[in-house]
Formats: C-alpha cells, structure tokens, sequence
C-alpha cells in the first residue's frame, strides 16, 4: 500500500514530466516555420467557417421579425431561434410557427441569384415568418371572418387588426402547406395569389423562441 510520501513523489513526477512536456511542446511551436503557421490558421478558420456553415444551414440560425403579420404571438423587430432539425427529423405540425419562403420571392436588390461566375451562383431569399394552419390534403376557408380547417372553426387568435375577408374552400395537395399570420386581416401569405399554399422545400424551419430583446426573452407556440 502506497504511504502519503510515495504518493506526493509520484504527483511530483508527474507534474514535472508535464512541465517538460509542454516546454517541448511550446519550443516545437515557436521553432515552427512561419509558412508552417500561417498553413494551420487557415485551416482552422476554415473548419470554424465549415461548423459555423453547417450550424446555421442544418441546426439553428436567428431569424429578424420585420412587419406585424404575427402580431401578438411576435412582435415587430424581434428576434427569433429558427430551429432547422425537427424538419431534418420530423414532419411539418399544424400551428407550428415556421420560416419560409415565397416562390418567386426576390431580394431587395430584385435579383434572385448572386453570380460567382460562369458555374457558381447562389440563390438569395426573402424569408417570412408565419403559422402553419393547413396540412397536405386539409380544406382550407375563412367565412365570415372565421378560418375552418376541415370544417371545423380555428380559434382566433389573441389579436388581429380586423376581419380577414373571406376565402376559398380550398384543398390542399400531396405537398401543399397553407400558411397564415397570426394578424390575419395584415398579413401577405398563402391567401394572397401570388404566394399560394407552400410546398414542403420552401418551409425552412421551426420557431419556439424570442432571444431578443432580452426582456421579450420568451418561448411561443
């Protein structure tokens, strides 16, 4: 059986083995060839750049709110969590609050595309958040000021501006999505001809939270 002393010895040497090691390791850096270095920081922001991609594309990215389309649920200027993995995992839910995009949609400037040459373009969207209130195969109508899904009345939600006006019986197809804003009478979506009912590539991701303003910190459903 190992005495206090035999213990304290053995913690000593191993503490000196790893002051040796670590001067070893701090020479061998700075002896490093100044190409040698410059080759490893590229690297590893290129791997940060990679994760930070691959976090953003498949994971999670915040989203701005611009406009009063989901009033009260969100609010003007928010920012919210876009949650992409239940998508990659599951399937789109009723009342889910998602990203999405419009067909058609273009940027600011008015150009779909920005061109990195003759093979490389990348194609740039106008993101919108809304409420998924129609799932493929429902039948979509707002009657006197009332939206029914499949026959059956969908509670109002806790504010709109005004009464939406009326519209459809509508049913949607195989990949068809219906989306709506939670202020329903100030809210451009799949009512509005020239957005339409989504198909499910155009949904990007799922909403449950506001990170900021950190006093509107809060989950939403």
């Amino acid at each position: 059986m190992q005495t206090e002393k035999s213990k304290d010895s053995w913690v000593a040497k191993q503490w000196a083995a790893h002051k040796v090691r670590a001067a070893k390791a701090k020479e061998k850096e700075k002896n490093k060839p100044l190409k040698q270095k410059i080759l490893e920081w590229i690297f590893w922001l290129l791997m940060a750049f990679v994760i930070a991609f691959l976090i953003r594309g498949f994971v999670m990215e915040p989203i701005r709110v611009d406009g009063y389309s989901m009033t009260n649920t969100l609010q003007d200027k928010e920012i919210v969590l876009l949650y992409k993995l239940p998508y990659l995992l599951g399937d789109v839910q009723r009342n889910d609050i998602v990203v999405c995009r419009y067909p058609g949609r273009v940027n600011e400037n008015g150009a779909t595309q920005i061109n990195f040459g003759a093979t490389l373009s990348l194609d740039v969207y106008t993101a919108f958040v809304k409420r998924v209130v129609g799932l493929p195969g429902d039948t979509i109508q707002i009657s006197d000021g009332h939206l029914f899904v499949n026959g059956e009345q969908v509670p109002d939600p806790e504010y709109m501006a005004s009464t939406p006006r009326d519209y459809g019986p509508i049913t949607l197809g195989d990949d068809e999505y219906f989306v709506m804003g939670d202020n329903r009478f100030s809210s451009h979506d799949s009512r509005s001809s020239d957005v339409g009912p989504l198909s499910r590539s155009a949904i990007m991701g799922k909403v449950t939270r506001v990170l900021l303003p950190l006093s509107a910190w809060r989950s939403v459903k």
